[in-house]
């Protein structure tokens, strides 16, 4: 998780920049850079696993508050295999 708060800490130091020239749009954070702005969350998401497999990477709408989900909803226990996978 603390390589994705360095991605959200480097879209904030992005934030107003991104907000005035593509707010409404997607953005990719990777590596603390943008790596892609996006007009549609498919299109972002689609090259941000072609591009960084797994992760970490935020993708986040620009201008829009941040999606908070519950555990429950982004881990899902694999009984067979005694493990968690995330969705």
């Amino acid at each position: 998780m603390a390589d994705l708060n360095r991605e959200i800490e480097a879209y904030e130091g992005q934030k107003i920049k991104l907000e005035e020239q593509h707010s409404g749009k997607w953005v990719v954070v990777h590596d603390c850079q943008v790596a892609g702005v996006y007009a549609d969350m498919e299109s972002a998401a689609e090259d941000a696993v072609k591009k960084f497999g797994k992760g970490p990477y935020l993708l986040r709408q620009i201008g829009a508050p941040p999606i908070v989900l519950p555990a429950s909803v982004m881990y899902v226990p694999l009984h067979e295999h005694n493990e968690m996978r995330i969705r």
